[in-house]
Formats: structure tokens, C-alpha cells, sequence
């Protein structure tokens, strides 16, 4: 299994970037503009159109608000299995966001990673001068 882990640095405090990751319907507007085009709620989650075309149907496994952790699973598509968190931790003003995605079949791993690539600069674009 290819284990994949990024990590980005928010241009806000913590409180207001969970509040946005906690709003997770909104992925598209408060988090990841650009990268994430579109997102709808359904049944346990939420799908996900990427600017590339990608559609992903992703399930909610954990919104821990004490420890501002959120999981996540994607089912079906081209991947056997999808499951991914973030953890924002505060680094000063800022916010650190941890991102790591357990995949299969390892030989997408560096397409996920491409997309995680440019979902955390999408994300820092969001965020730059909120601080």
C-alpha cells in the first residue's frame, strides 16, 4: 500500500482554518478553490469534481473537533483503496495541515500525488493573508 503525506502551511490561525475544513461540504469554496471545482452532499459525505475532470465519491470517517483531525475514504474508482486525513496543527499565527492518503493499487501513487501537490497549493492560495 502507498502511503503518501504532504504538508502545507496555511497563511491563518487555527481556529479559522478548521472551521473551514469542518465545513465540509464546502471544500470547493472555503478550502481548496480551483482544485476542487465542484462539491455536493450525499449519503455519508460528499462528491468531489476536480479541475481535471476526476469525480470522487467521498465518505466521512472522522470530524474530530478536539484534535481538528478529519478522515476520510473514497469509494469506488479506478482505486481498490482510498482513505485519507488531515491534521491541522497551529504553528504560531499559522496553521500546519498534514495530509496523508493510504492508496491501492500502489501504481497510482504518483497521480495522487500530483493531485495532492496541487490541492496544497490551491489551499495555500486560499488561505494566503488571512492571518
Amino acid at each position: 500500500m502507498a502511503t503518501i503525506k504532504k504538508e502545507v502551511t496555511l497563511d491563518a490561525k487555527l481556529a479559522d482554518a478548521w472551521a473551514a475544513f469542518a465545513d465540509y461540504h464546502a471544500v470547493d469554496k472555503r478550502i481548496a478553490t480551483g482544485f476542487v471545482t465542484k462539491c455536493e452532499a450525499n449519503e455519508g459525505g460528499r462528491t468531489v469534481t476536480f479541475a481535471n475532470g476526476l469525480v470522487a465519491n467521498e465518505q466521512l470517517v472522522t470530524m474530530d473537533h478536539a484534535t481538528h483531525r478529519l478522515t476520510y475514504a473514497i469509494k469506488g474508482g479506478r482505486m481498490s483503496h482510498h482513505n485519507a486525513s488531515f491534521q491541522l496543527v497551529a504553528d504560531g499565527n499559522k496553521t500546519r495541515v498534514i495530509w496523508t492518503a493510504d492508496i491501492l493499487p500502489n501504481d497510482l501513487e504518483p497521480a495522487i500525488s500530483g493531485m495532492m501537490d496541487a490541492g496544497c497549493q490551491a489551499m495555500k492560495n486560499k488561505f494566503a493573508g488571512q492571518s
